[in-house]
């Protein structure tokens, strides 16, 4: 008789567990918020609305993109790492928010460690771009004119150690030169200010200078990769342009809070894969300039991660790059 009750109470709960489990929702059950940590119409706006809406069909849930501008994409990520680890807050993210923000300020609210990687995105080469009315019309001229008069150049960025602050850092290590640095909230502010004569140049993000370039309001000098890319032909590498000891790209990447379950970063990776090899993606991260990077796996992107960390950090430290 006591066998039997236990049966029956093991019978019981057995069911009960089974109906919990049947009524637990499958992820995604609901919208997935996507943070990006510039103002709209940069790069990291630009990626993330391009592979939106088929990261959306693949996951069978609405992406809501926020924008969370400000002390270079540091906002954004601290909002992230803090957020719930179930899936529902992703984060398009540079080496900025991962390797440079924190080597930067130790005191920041957030540590690498806090977020989590899924998958490398994209990537892509700077556009080294100057207002038509400087006159500066190489690379060559651009170091010439920065030689004559130390520090009276100056250039916009998208913010304090973001890739375009970074690589004009280390350009001007590399050509010896000293240019004034110019912060703002995003890229697509620091190219307006460039077209408007505020600032003379830029180390710009390929969808935030070419349409400028190309509508003749800017004039490309030189792409920051070795040799010229495909992707806009016209504008030479640096080792055509006669820095070739200069070369510099940077990336996107999605992440999640530490502590996600492996399945939720798992089916992140499954739908973003899905979502860039669509064609219609494809095609518009091309027509801006920028290549489709994708990891093999979270692993490997976590592998890649600790490997790039090193160089940015070490360009931090070479070039002498500060928050001020």
């Amino acid at each position: 008789m006591h066998k039997r009750k236990l049966l029956l109470a093991a019978l019981v709960l057995g069911s009960c567990s089974h109906v919990a489990l049947a009524q637990a929702p499958a992820y995604p059950a609901k919208p997935v918020k996507l943070v990006v940590g510039f103002a709209p119409g940069g790069a990291a706006d630009f990626v993330a609305r391009a592979i939106g809406e088929s990261l959306s069909r693949a996951l069978g849930q609405p992406i809501v993109i926020e924008n969370k501008a400000g002390a270079g994409s540091s906002i954004a990520a601290e909002a992230v790492a803090k957020s719930a680890p179930d899936g529902y807050t992703l984060l398009i993210a540079s080496p900025s928010s991962i390797s440079v923000n924190p080597a930067l300020n130790p005191k920041l609210g957030y540590k690498a460690s806090d977020l989590l990687p899924v998958t490398k995105l994209t990537a892509s080469p700077l556009v080294i771009a100057a207002n038509p009315a400087t006159g500066i019309t190489s690379v060559k001229e651009l170091i010439a004119k920065a030689k004559a008069a130390p520090g009276t150049l100056n250039y916009a960025t998208s913010g304090n150690g973001s890739a375009p602050h970074l690589g004009a850092a280390h350009f001007s290590q590399v050509a010896g030169v000293q240019m004034q640095h110019i912060p703002f909230r995003g890229g697509a502010p620091a190219i307006q200010s460039v077209v408007a004569g505020d600032t003379q140049l830029t180390f710009g993000t390929p969808p935030s200078v070419l349409p400028m370039i190309q509508a003749g309001r800017l004039r490309g000098l030189a792409v920051s990769t070795l040799e010229r890319t495909p992707l806009f032909p016209e504008l030479p590498g640096m080792k055509e342009a006669g820095l070739p000891d200069y070369a510099i790209d940077f990336w996107y990447g999605f992440f999640v809070p530490a502590g996600t379950p492996p399945a939720i970063v798992q089916k992140l990776f499954d739908a973003t894969q899905q979502a860039l090899q669509q064609p219609s993606v494809k095609a518009a991260l091309a027509r801006e300039g920028t290549d489709i990077s994708i990891s093999r796996s979270p692993a490997d992107f976590a592998a890649f991660l600790a490997k790039d960390e090193m160089f940015w950090v070490k360009l931090v430290k070479d070039a002498g790059v500060t928050l001020n």
